[in-house]
């Protein structure tokens, strides 16, 4: 038996209504599932981003003195600084400024710099291919050069218009004052990848 409202409709069956309130249970699941998958996801994202600012420090290029081997506006991971090496990016505190060197001279060591640019450690001359064009550029230290007790001796890569460890400027960093060592570029897209 089929009942009728006032305007001609027909009231449904129980039948249809259990289907209904099925379908709408259904319904109400799977968008609850889809809202906790989204939630689950999106706290996921965010302890990986928390976990990654506390161990693993991000820091953005500014300037040229990096250059070729890192350009201005790129983003960087750095890791917690370990035993510490000639050759090393890193970033670190100098003069209550954050900057980024290379590694060149650990404590101890005797730095030299020839008026062509070359430079040596211990006099051994190092080969640096990732310097485009070598120069003595700013510097107002005398050489050779003896890296004090616990400092480094830094240079920048653009050695005509770095400031670094051969400035007043900057002069030699203190090893506790190295946040990180670059492990990896992560901006921009077409040049991510691990940093050697």
């Amino acid at each position: 038996m089929i009942f009728q409202t006032q305007r001609g409709q027909a009231i449904p069956t129980l039948a249809q209504v259990e289907r209904e309130k099925r379908k709408l249970d259904r319904r109400y699941r799977r968008r609850r599932a889809a809202l906790s998958v989204l939630i689950s996801f999106l706290v996921t994202i965010m302890s990986g981003a928390v976990l990654l600012l506390l161990f693993l420090p991000v820091l953005e290029v500014s300037g040229s003195s990096m250059e070729p081997t890192l350009q201005d506006g790129d983003i960087l991971v750095l890791s917690k600084p370990g035993a510490l090496q000639s050759g090393e990016l890193c970033g670190m505190y100098a003069k209550g400024r954050l900057i980024l060197k290379r590694i060149i001279g650990l404590p101890g060591d005797v730095v030299d710099m020839d008026e062509m640019g070359n430079v040596y450690v211990n006099e051994v001359r190092l080969e640096e291919p990732y310097v485009s064009r070598k120069a003595l550029g700013t510097c107002d230290l005398s050489f050779p050069y003896t890296v004090p007790e616990d400092s480094l001796f830094v240079l920048g890569d653009h050695r005509e218009t770095s400031i670094d460890s051969r400035s007043n400027l900057i002069g030699c960093v203190q090893t506790n004052q190295v946040m990180g060592q670059v492990v990896a570029r992560i901006w921009p897209l077409g040049s991510i990848g691990w940093m050697e």
